[in-house]
C-alpha cells in the first residue's frame, strides 16, 4: 500500500512538472513569435507584450501592486527604424539582422557611396555621411539618441572582399517619448503582508530592426519572464506567510528605464523588500547559475549555494560582485538587497536574430525553479 501511495505521489508531481515544463516553454515560444516583433518599438511589439502579460498575471490570480492596475506608465526616447531597409556591398545584397545590423544611433540615409579604408576593419565615404565595421559577430542594441552620422557593421563572412561601394537606404523615426508600462503584481502574505519577497524580469527585448526582421529574445528574456510566471502561478496557488511580489520591467535594453523608474515612484516602500531576485537570461545552465551582488550579500548567497549542494540541483553557484547589467541594480542602489541570476552554458546567442526558442534549451528550468523555492522559503525564516 505504501509502494502505491508514493508511486501515485510521483506521478501526480510529475505531471505537475511536465505541466510547468510545458507552460514556460509555451510562454517562450509566444513571446518570441512574429506577432510580438522583439518586444520593442515598432510593430506595436512592446504594448502586444504587455496585454499578453497582463493577461497571465490575470490568470495566475495576482492582485495589482497598487490595488487598481497592473501597469505602472513611464515613458523615455528611443531611436527607432520602421519602414523598409536595404543595404548593398559591391554589388552584393546583404540581408537584415544577418549579414549586417544599423549603429542603433544612425540618422536616415539614403544613397551610393565610394568606400575609404580607415583601418583593417573600419571603412567611410570620404565625406564622413556613413561608416561601415566589419564584425565577427554581430550584435544589436537600443539607442535613446540620435548621432551625427549613419553607420552599420556588417558580418566579416558575408563578404568576399573588402567594400569598396555601399547602397543603402535606411530611415529612421526617433521617438522623444516613447509610451510603455512596468507590470507589477503581487500575492498577499497570510501573516506579515507588508514583507515583500520581489522576482523580477524584463520583458522588453530590442524590437525590430526595418519592416521585416526582428530579434526575438528567447534567451533574453524570455527565458526570465518565463520562469517568473512560474513562479507567480505556484505562489498564487501555494500563499506565504510573507507577501511575493512579481514585476515585470519594461525598457531594460534602453538602460534599465523600467526598473530605475520603478525606484524612483515605489508601489511598495523599498524598505519593506526582504531581498529581490532579477531573472534575466536563465534559458541555458548545463554549467551552472553566476550571482552577481554575491559579495555583496555573502550570508545570502552562502544560503543559496548551501540549498543547491542540499538538493544537487545546479553544476555550480559562481559569486559575482556589483555590476550594473541589468534590473537589480537600481534597487541594490537604493539599499535593497537584491541578487541578479544568470544561467550559463549553452548557446551563445546574444543581441542577435539567432536567439530563438527553437534552439534555447530551457533544460535547467526545473532545477533552478526548485533551488529559487527552496531559497525563498529558507530566506524568509531568518
Amino acid at each position: 500500500m505504501k509502494k502505491t501511495v508514493l508511486a501515485l505521489f510521483l506521478l501526480l508531481n510529475g505531471n505537475s512538472f511536465c505541466q510547468d515544463t510545458v507552460y514556460a516553454r509555451r510562454i517562450i515560444d509566444t513571446l518570441t513569435s512574429k506577432v510580438f516583433f522583439g518586444r520593442g518599438y515598432t510593430n506595436n511589439g512592446l504594448s502586444t507584450a504587455t496585454d499578453f502579460l497582463v493577461k497571465e498575471f490575470v490568470a495566475a490570480g495576482l492582485s495589482p501592486m497598487n490595488g487598481k492596475s497592473f501597469l505602472q506608465k513611464l515613458s523615455f526616447p528611443v531611436n527607432t527604424f520602421p519602414s523598409d531597409m536595404s543595404v548593398s556591398v559591391n554589388g552584393k545584397i546583404l540581408r537584415p539582422g544577418v549579414d549586417f545590423i544599423v549603429v542603433p544611433d544612425s540618422r536616415s540615409i539614403k544613397g551610393s557611396f565610394d568606400l575609404q579604408q580607415i583601418d583593417s576593419t573600419h571603412y567611410s565615404d570620404k565625406a564622413g555621411r556613413t561608416f561601415v565595421a566589419l564584425e565577427d559577430k554581430l550584435t544589436w542594441s537600443v539607442s535613446k539618441k540620435v548621432g551625427e552620422h549613419s553607420a552599420i557593421k556588417i558580418l566579416k563572412s558575408s563578404l568576399a572582399l573588402k567594400p569598396e561601394k555601399i547602397e543603402l537606404n535606411i530611415s529612421n523615426k526617433f521617438k522623444n517619448k516613447f509610451k510603455t508600462e512596468n507590470i507589477c503584481g503581487f500575492v498577499k502574505g497570510k501573516i506579515n503582508p507588508d514583507s515583500f519577497l520581489v522576482f523580477t524580469a524584463h520583458y522588453d527585448h530590442l524590437g525590430g530592426m526595418g519592416a521585416d526582421t526582428y530579434f526575438p529574445g528567447a534567451n533574453d528574456n524570455a527565458s526570465g519572464i518565463s520562469l517568473l510566471l512560474g513562479l507567480a502561478n505556484y505562489y498564487s496557488k501555494h500563499p506565504r506567510d510573507y507577501s511575493m511580489a512579481f514585476v515585470c520591467f519594461t525598457g531594460e535594453e534602453a538602460g534599465l528605464q523600467g526598473s530605475e523608474f520603478f525606484t524612483k515612484h515605489p508601489l511598495i516602500p523599498l524598505s519593506s523588500i526582504r531581498f529581490l531576485i532579477n531573472l534575466d537570461l536563465t534559458g541555458t545552465g548545463v554549467e551552472g547559475i553566476t550571482v552577481v551582488n554575491a559579495t555583496e550579500f555573502p550570508a545570502e548567497f552562502n544560503l543559496l549555494k548551501s540549498i543547491n549542494e542540499k538538493y544537487h540541483l545546479l553544476e555550480a553557484v559562481n559569486s559575482r560582485g556589483k555590476a550594473k547589467n541589468s534590473d537589480h541594480y537600481w534597487f541594490t542602489e537604493k539599499g535593497v538587497p537584491s541578487f541578479f541570476i544568470y544561467t550559463l552554458g549553452g548557446i551563445k546567442a546574444y543581441h542577435d536574430v539567432h536567439d530563438i526558442s527553437a534552439t534555447l534549451p530551457n533544460n535547467k528550468y526545473s532545477d533552478l525553479f526548485r533551488l529559487l523555492r527552496e531559497f525563498s522559503s529558507a530566506l524568509m525564516k531568518n
